[in-house]
């Protein structure tokens, strides 16, 4: 620690007197704030090697509590619990955008189905897909697939508690890694719920995402975050790794292309498409919606900055920079296409055209090349691209109630290959990548809803779905005493 202590302060001190020189070379404040910045980021990168070559290991936890090196990681690891609550919290922005964008009757189905979506979420990736995902030494495929296994059952038996405590400078321990993963497993079927919503039976919809859950996306994630095929495999082959850093493609593509093939199969809802025609089904509470997508907005400070794993300043105030504005430019672009296209200004595509910011940048939000315009191209063109998926999915008669496809699935494909464009990494990789993860997630979600439609069915009757699935799946109306008479 003297060592290192001494070297922080030789560096430090450089970096006083390269400003101190800048200053007195030319007066110029900003190019001497600009050589300030750029010694102050050498100094951290030097003392930081210097940092983990010299940390030392810890016998015991107790022992580990003692070292100076215990309070950043309480900071870093209070950081990521933090961001897991974020995360939490756009579970009840998904339920408020999928209600609020739908009709009345529907409303106790659509929140049924995400309250069983997190609480099924939580314990299937706890039973087998964190394991599943982070196999380690664990492949039974190498890099392609490995069996899952319940979470550690105590403290000292998580590999990952032993590692990162006899570190000095790890960041969390197993249990937040966990818990922070599985906010993010949940989300894949929360994205084919909205997709599906008004005419799918709740029995089948619950028994297909949890497949989709248990086993389809562990499997795409540990072809990254596992240290699978696409985490090694792409480098050689195009010269570029694949990088998704908090999941344009392993959550978002992969939830939107298990959407589309659920859609595909389920068919479009009742009087949608009558006559030929397209005839808009309008939500029922615009206000429920744009709550949903503020909830979302916020939830995504966790979703992205979490993805930083560690409290670093540089790193987290950087990523909620992109984040923020890539979502901003995302909402204005889809408000304005959307008001050129359908000659008024259409909310419910501003609304989607935040959220289609928010998936584009998620890929990119750390190495995006400029915070300010990388990120603004980025959300800009993620805006734009929702617009015209959605119209272009309805003239397929391809019925997605709350643009979820467009949203999560085709702007998650433009965030990764965006990478390649503003975020220093290959395009070829990011497009195999991408293309890879959608194409398994369009394939096993169809496999998967196709064996239940064959032996369970996937709609509900005709009269069903007209009265609404409250009443017919669970018996109760959203609202009991605000039904127009017409309804009563």
């Amino acid at each position: 620690m003297k060592t290192m202590k001494r070297l922080l302060f030789i560096l430090g001190l450089a970096a006083c007197v390269a400003t101190a020189g800048a200053l007195a070379a030319d007066g110029d404040p900003l190019a001497a704030a600009g050589d300030a910045v750029a010694v102050a980021a050498e100094t951290v990168a030097a003392a930081a090697d210097a940092a983990t070559e010299e940390a030392p290991s810890f016998a015991s936890y107790e022992d580990f509590q003692k070292s100076p090196a215990f309070a950043q990681f309480v900071v870093d690891n209070l950081w990521i619990l933090i961001a897991a609550a974020l995360v939490f919290i756009m579970h009840a922005g998904f339920a408020t955008v999928e209600s609020g964008l739908t009709q009345a009757k529907n409303t106790v189905n659509i929140l049924f189905k995400n309250v069983f979506i997190i609480c099924m979420g939580v314990l299937a990736y706890a039973v087998w897909g964190f394991n599943s995902m982070y196999p380690g030494d664990s492949w039974t495929i190498s890099g392609i697939f490995a069996m899952g296994s319940p979470i550690a059952g105590g403290f000292a038996e998580g590999a990952e508690s032993v590692a990162n405590l006899t570190n000095e400078y790890a960041a969390y321990t197993y249990w937040s890694d966990f818990i922070f993963q599985a906010m993010f497993a949940a989300t894949a079927a929360t994205i084919i719920s909205g997709a599906v919503a008004e005419r799918i039976k709740l029995s089948s919809f619950m028994l297909a995402a949890t497949i989709v859950v248990l086993v389809g996306y562990p499997i795409t994630g540990s072809w990254e975050w596992g240290g699978g095929w696409l985490n090694s495999g792409l480098d050689g082959m195009f010269g570029a790794e694949f990088i998704d850093f908090a999941g344009s493609s392993l959550v978002h593509a992969f939830g939107g292309y298990a959407a589309l093939a659920a859609v595909l199969l389920l068919g479009p809802r009742r009087g949608k498409y009558a006559g030929g025609k397209i005839k808009p089904i309008l939500g029922h509470s615009m206000p429920l919606a744009a709550i949903g997508v503020f909830l979302l907005f916020l939830g995504w400070f966790g979703f992205n900055g979490g993805s930083v794993l560690s409290a670093d300043p540089a790193g987290v105030s950087f990523v909620f920079v992109t984040t923020t504005i890539a979502g901003c430019a995302g909402g204005l672009a889809a408000a304005f296409t959307s008001w050129g296209v359908l000659k008024k200004p259409d909310l419910s595509m501003a609304l989607n055209g935040i959220l289609a910011g928010l998936v584009g940048i998620t890929a990119g939000a750390d190495t995006i090349k400029s915070a300010l315009w990388g990120s603004v191209a980025v959300g800009a063109i993620a805006g734009v691209l929702v617009v015209l998926s959605v119209l272009l999915l309805d003239k397929l008669k391809i019925d997605d109630p709350v643009g979820a496809i467009s949203v999560h699935g085709v702007c998650g494909n433009w965030g990764t290959i965006a990478v390649g464009i503003f975020g220093g990494g290959g395009f070829l990789s990011q497009l195999v990548g991408t293309l890879a993860v959608s194409a398994f997630a369009f394939t096993f979600s169809l496999l998967v809803f196709g064996i239940i439609k064959a032996v369970m069915g996937l709609r509900v009757s005709e009269e069903e779905e007209f009265e609404g699935l409250d009443v017919g799946e669970h018996g109760m109306p959203a609202y009991p005493y605000f039904q127009p008479v017409a309804e009563r």
